[in-house]
């Protein structure tokens, strides 16, 4: 089985590296971009059971190791 996690900042929370890029863009004259936010994204194979159990299996890795929950949201797609 294959999962995908998405880790983002939680809004209001400042993105220092999303900021870089957008002043590098901005001086390589993309003007269009109004904001960047920096995130993670990791594709995991696991060994799995039943979707349900490792759905609570990847939340569990996520609260734990993959995700801050103070500052970062994330999302968990299975395939």
């Amino acid at each position: 089985m294959k999962a995908k996690v998405y880790v983002t900042l939680k809004k209001g929370v400042l993105d220092p590296q999303g900021k870089a890029v957008m002043g590098a863009l901005k001086s390589m004259n993309f003007s269009e971009v109004r904001d960047v936010r920096i995130g993670k994204f990791m594709e995991l194979d696991i060994d799995g059971k039943s979707g349900k159990e490792e759905e609570a299996r990847l939340k569990e890795m996520c609260e734990r190791l993959l995700a801050n929950t103070v500052i970062e949201n994330y999302r968990i797609e299975i395939e």
